[in-house]
């Protein structure tokens, strides 16, 4: 295992549509388990495989119950058919650099995906797990929370973000 770069906005591989997932072999279990390394240590609660330079659609959600464990499922080709309810809770990302900002998002959500051997996955989701999962999905469709965000805020972090970046450079 290794752990991988995450890529930071405004990265375009961020911007990226990624390309649906066709052979189940080792190279994909190899990404998954990297990926796993990379969210776990970052930390963070999911992790598109965008996010670490791969535009292919593979993603992890966190569905650890205590503290320190390290259970996640893998999404591959992940797909939200219906969706119901909204709640507005905090955000952040990986990817995206000193940015917490409240989103809207589905309460509960039906998704269909394959697992890591290809197998079919259909489920329901609800709250916290939804959200982390629209959050991902959202990244495999090449769309960051920012973009979810007022023009106003966007605009904000924006000009933020250059900061941050002219001080890094």
């Amino acid at each position: 295992m290794a752990l991988l770069e995450i890529i930071t906005y405004p990265h375009p591989v961020l911007r990226e549509e990624a390309k649906e997932i066709t052979v189940f072999d080792d190279e994909l279990k190899k990404l998954v388990q990297d990926m796993s390394e990379t969210m776990y240590d970052a930390p963070g609660v999911g992790l598109a495989a965008n996010q670490v330079g791969v535009a292919q659609q593979v993603a992890l959600v966190d569905r650890s119950e205590i503290p320190d464990e390290k259970k996640f499922l893998v999404l591959v080709n992940p797909v939200i058919s219906d969706g119901e309810g909204t709640i507005v809770d905090e955000e952040g990302c990986l990817s995206v650099l000193e940015c917490q900002a409240k989103v809207k998002r589905f309460q509960k959500i039906h998704v269909t995906a394959k697992d890591i051997d290809g197998n079919p996955l259909e489920f329901d989701a609800e709250d916290r797990f939804a959200r982390i999962i629209q959050h991902e999905v959202d990244h495999l469709r090449g769309t960051l929370f920012i973009d979810r965000l007022s023009s106003l805020k966007r605009t904000l972090y924006k000009k933020k973000l250059r900061k941050i970046l002219h001080q890094q450079a």
